[in-house]
């Protein structure tokens, strides 16, 4: 499931100025390879029990598919999807279950979706691949990409949540 998008990139100053510095050739603009399944979600999902790793690679083909625009990565030692740089979904394993997370999740006015901390986040657990509502989750995916808190900025707004779609 490789399947890339190609996006010009330029480079910053610093940047061209270090792939100098190291003798590596570039021009003003790389082409950047986008949309894929990060290498460290794979192998997050294979570190997993065969029923955890069930859930995780189910969800994250699921993600994969709904959020083809979004960048996939490792972040706080979970894979998380992001659009322009916002987290918006990404699921981790916890004591007795998969606990899948949208950041934005409580104002998708869903049901199925249980509020998560203090700010907007909502959350589902499972502990098997068959509690797993695949209509609901396509549903949840597309709310995911229309309805966004800027969480990308919330710590220079001094822990204020800015609504952006």
């Amino acid at each position: 499931m490789a399947i890339g998008i190609f996006v010009k990139c330029t480079f910053t100053d610093t940047e061209t100025r270090f792939a100098n510095s190291h003798n590596t050739n570039i021009h003003a603009t790389v082409v950047k390879l986008i949309n894929m399944i990060h290498p460290l979600t794979t192998e997050y999902n294979n570190a997993l029990s065969a029923e955890d790793a069930g859930i995780c690679n189910m969800l994250c083909k699921a993600i994969h598919k709904g959020l083809q625009e979004a960048e996939n990565k490792i972040w706080h030692a979970h894979p998380v999807w992001f659009l322009d740089g916002n987290p918006v979904v990404g699921y981790s394993k916890m004591k007795d279950c998969i606990r899948l997370m949208f950041w934005s999740g409580q104002s998708f006015d869903e049901k199925g979706l249980l509020p998560s901390g203090s700010f907007k986040a909502a959350e589902i657990r499972y502990t098997s691949g068959k509690q797993v509502n695949k209509k609901d989750l396509e549903n949840w995916l597309k709310k995911a990409s229309s309805i966004q808190w800027d969480y990308k900025n919330i710590v220079n707004r001094k822990g204020v949540l800015v609504r952006l779609k």
